[in-house]
Order: C-alpha cells, then sequence, then structure tokens
C-alpha cells in the first residue's frame, strides 16, 4: 500500500496544483487550453515516437501476452459502448468516447513503475512488449469505431476515407508511425535532435497532468456519476479480470501474466481525456474518471497485487 501511494499521489498533487491554479485565479482557463494543446499535439506525440524509436520490438513478444491483454481491452470498449448507449441513454459519439475510456490503461505513468516495484525491474519486459501496441491499438481501434458512427449512412468508400484522414492528421498516430518506422530502418536518431526529443518529453506527463487538473474544474461530474463509476469498474475490475481469465486459458508464463494483469489493472490514461477532447465528446465523463479511477486504484491494484502474490 506504502508503494502505491508513493507512486500515485505524485499524480495527485501535479493534478491538484492544476485545479487549484485555475480555481484560485492564478492561471487562466485560456491558458490551460492552450497547456492542452501542447501536451496533445507537441510533447506525448514526442514522448511516443522517442519511445517507439528506442524499444527492442525483437524482444518478449508473446503472442499469449498481447492477445490476452489486448483481447480483455476490446472487450472492455465494446462493453464501455453499449453500456453508456444501453444503461444511460448517451449518443453514439459520447458512447464511443466513454468506452475509449475503458479501453486506455494507464500504462506508462502508473503500470510501469508499479510493476518495477512490485517485481523489480527485470519483469519490465511484458509491460514493454504492451506498450509498443498500445496507443496504435487504441487509437486505431476508437478513431475507427467513432468515424464508423459520426459517418453512419455513408458508402464504405467515404468511410475507409474518413477513417484515414482522421489517422493521419492525428499528431499521437502519425508519431507512432513515425516511431515504428525509424526503429524498424534501423536509423539513429541523430544526437542533437534526440536531446532536443527529451527536452519536450520530460514535459509531457507534468503539463499533461497540470492541464488535466483544470480541466476538472470545468468538467465537475455531476449528472454523469453512474457513468463514470461504470468506466471504473469496466477498468479497474472487468479488464484485469479478463487478462486473468484468458492469460490462464493460454497457459501465459508467470512474467507475462503478472505484466499482463497488472497494466490491465491500472486507471484510464490521460489519453482518454484526449481522445474525448479530439472530439469535443463526453469529456466530463473521461476526466472524472481518470481522476476517480485513479484515486481507487489505490485499493484495487493493491487488491491484485495480493492475488497475484
Amino acid at each position: 500500500m506504502h508503494t502505491l501511494i508513493d507512486v500515485i499521489l505524485p499524480v495527485f498533487l501535479v493534478i491538484g496544483f492544476g485545479y487549484a491554479a485555475v480555481w484560485r485565479g492564478l492561471f487562466p482557463v485560456s491558458g490551460i487550453d492552450g497547456v492542452m494543446k501542447f501536451a496533445q499535439n507537441f510533447a506525448i506525440p514526442c514522448l511516443l515516437f522517442q519511445a517507439i524509436a528506442k524499444i527492442d520490438l525483437s524482444s518478449s513478444y508473446d503472442p499469449r501476452l498481447l492477445g490476452s491483454f489486448y483481447g480483455g481491452a476490446a472487450l472492455c470498449f465494446a462493453l464501455g459502448i453499449l453500456g453508456a448507449r444501453v444503461l444511460f441513454r448517451r449518443e453514439w459519439e459520447d458512447s464511443v468516447a466513454i468506452g475509449f475510456c475503458c479501453l486506455f490503461s494507464n500504462s506508462i505513468l502508473l503500470g510501469l513503475p508499479i510493476t518495477e516495484r512490485a517485481y523489480g525491474p527485470e519483469a519490465l519486459a511484458g509491460n514493454y512488449a504492451i506498450l509498443s501496441f498500445h496507443a496504435p491499438f487504441c487509437y486505431g481501434l476508437g478513431i475507427t469505431v467513432m468515424e464508423f458512427v459520426r459517418n453512419r449512412g455513408q458508402s464504405g468508400l467515404s468511410l475507409l476515407r474518413n477513417v484515414s484522414r482522421a489517422m493521419f492528421r492525428n499528431a499521437l498516430v502519425l508519431a507512432i508511425l513515425g516511431g515504428f518506422a525509424v526503429n524498424i530502418s534501423g536509423l539513429p536518431i541523430p544526437g542533437v535532435v534526440d536531446d532536443a526529443l527529451s527536452l519536450i518529453v520530460r514535459a509531457a506527463l507534468p503539463a499533461a497532468l497540470f492541464a488535466l487538473g483544470g480541466v476538472l474544474l470545468q468538467y465537475k461530474p455531476e449528472g454523469d456519476m453512474k457513468a463514470i463509476l461504470m468506466v471504473c469498474a469496466i477498468a479497474l475490475l472487468v479488464h484485469p479480470a479478463l487478462v486473468w481469465t484468458f492469460g490462464t486459458a493460454l497457459n501465459l508464463p508467470e512474467a507475462g501474466f503478472r505484466s499482463g494483469v497488472l497494466t490491465a489493472a491500472m486507471a484510464p490514461g490521460f489519453n482518454a481525456y484526449i481522445f474525448a477532447n479530439m472530439y469535443g465528446r463526453a469529456r466530463r465523463v473521461a476526466a472524472s474518471s481518470v481522476l476517480i479511477a485513479t484515486g481507487s486504484s489505490i485499493l484495487t491494484v493493491w487488491l491484485w497485487l495480493t492475488v497475484l502474490g
């Protein structure tokens, strides 16, 4: 429990700084929008590009691990969409944004440090294998379904064109594809460019979390609490339970099993809000889900760590 507090409390403090700064008038709401755009369109894409360009794509790629994790993630995405649509009568576009909150685990900010502190640095190979596909899979699935519901009734060719346009205009997707291109080609990143990227990357998560704090002041959870609790339950309990079930059925080795279950047990990542903000849909649910699920994960992750042994 002490380890989880050490990992999660700094996240809350940065979010709290952003919230308090806007609340007390020390930082303007328009400034929060600027910080959000910087994080979403520049800093986080740089982080993803640099991470994927340098990751060892040949290590620890067990199809059973990826199948267990992403099979569970896709099912949670579907459950989130159906729950929002059937239980809460949300519009389809809102439902997809809420489903994305159930899909995108905080695999970097929480998943890596918690796994490392629980099992040591040598246990992170499975985490990195999941990470290398995380953003491409989640954004690819989310954007495809969102564009489908936004453009329903159009021809298949028109839908494909709209999905392709949305994908290739997205800075995060372009950064991911660029990182894979550099990694696969073996081309080195020039030292001066890598240093510049590192400077921006160091600002990515603090800027994103600070902006999230300011956003939370604008999007309070009144009226959406049931949808937020559904997201928390699917993200923190259903996803890791599915990975546990699939991993057991596929006889996944212990190291990969632990990485898969723990990564699935993380709260929705900041990208859940970024996706909602991209489309202007369910932003209040997304922002509040990130905050409430992150706080709740102090208990739920402790539970999963206890069960894993």
